[in-house]
């Protein structure tokens, strides 16, 4: 598969029992300053869903479905629970990987969501000894096969609303908030996390027969302090402005996760669904890209293509911390 022997999947890791929550949590956080009241907030969100985050599954199907598409062994490793990222390479490299592709379960620019992969995959590379390269595949949020398979799961949830609504329902698109100024430094110009699931969103719903202004972007997950300005508006306060609006039905679409992280069910399923309940509105919500066979797909046509440039130091750079102002947790 192009000049790779393996595949490494990296993500961002979530707790899989009750007595796994915190010490994630903490994981998360280190070196950030966030109050404890807030990671007793997240932790409850958690335990909620009994103290399991639906990520690890999620990635154990991933790589199981990648697998048999690839011809090379398929590796996992999390920058925040485990497997971590360093045992992973420590692994690779017993078995005698040279050059590994590295596929990241986040489509976009951004320091969250691209150099901060960038720099788990240099430390854990800079742990071992006789490591292989590792080569960060390229950002796929405008890749035919993302785009394919959201396409899907927003038809099936068009599909799930009563016939009447279908034509009707607004698509609503839904990525993680970041504070503005990382927005404002994502990519080499700055912009490109907010431009790029702007182009996502048209993509899907140009896909789906929708265009023009028959969708909107809007944002999920902020955590950060009041004072500190993030991107917005907020999905549930976006869902109060349509319903003012007369809209009567929509899909969420959550274009900025590629699985079911634990925002995805409880920022959309639990706190928008009842928002909507609230407001007398339908409401249904796509599923993320998981082991859809044409997100799997993709993943074997990112390995082929020509190997991606290195990205410069300066790209998505580390945010100033006078505040905890990123979000805790997205496992």
């Amino acid at each position: 598969m192009g000049n790779y022997d393996a595949l490494v999947v990296v993500s961002f890791g979530g707790p899989e029992k009750p007595d796994d929550v915190m010490p994630f949590l903490e994981n998360v956080v280190r070196g950030r300053g966030v109050p404890r009241e807030r990671l007793l907030e997240v932790e409850a969100h958690y335990q909620r869903f009994g103290g399991v985050s639906p990520i690890n599954d999620q990635c154990r199907a991933l790589v199981a479905a990648l697998k048999p598409t690839l011809g090379v062994p398929v590796y996992w490793g999390n920058r925040n629970w485990h497997p971590f990222l360093t045992d992973t390479v420590r692994e690779m490299a017993a078995d005698g990987v040279r050059k590994a592709a590295a596929f990241v379960t986040a489509a976009n620019a951004g320091f969250s969501s691209c150099r901060q992969y960038l720099d788990d995959i240099a430390g854990a590379v800079g742990q071992v000894a006789g490591a292989p390269e590792i080569v960060k595949l390229r950002h796929y949020f405008d890749h035919p096969g993302f785009v394919a398979a959201m396409a899907d799961h927003t038809e099936r949830a068009l599909a799930e609303l009563p016939a009447e609504h279908r034509a009707t329902a607004r698509l609503v698109f839904t990525a993680h908030s970041v504070p503005v100024t990382m927005a404002r430094s994502a990519g080499p110009s700055g912009g490109e996390y907010e431009a790029q699931l702007r182009s996502t969103a048209r993509l899907v719903a140009e896909a789906v027969g929708r265009s023009g202004q028959d969708w909107d972007l809007v944002w999920q997950s902020r955590s950060g302090p009041p004072q500190v300005p993030w991107l917005e508006p907020d999905v549930c306060d976006h869902l109060t402005d349509l319903h003012k609006d007369g809209v009567a039905a929509v899909v969420l679409v959550p274009i900025g996760f590629v699985s079911d992280h634990m925002e995805v069910i409880y920022d959309l399923d639990v706190e928008a669904a009842d928002r909507a309940r609230e407001l007398g509105m339908r409401l249904t919500r796509a599923a993320t890209a998981g082991t859809h066979p044409r997100f799997v797909s993709m993943v074997g046509e990112l390995m082929a293509e020509p190997e991606p440039l290195t990205c410069a130091a300066t790209c998505c750079p580390r945010p100033q911390r006078r505040q905890p102002a990123e979000r805790v947790a997205a496992g």
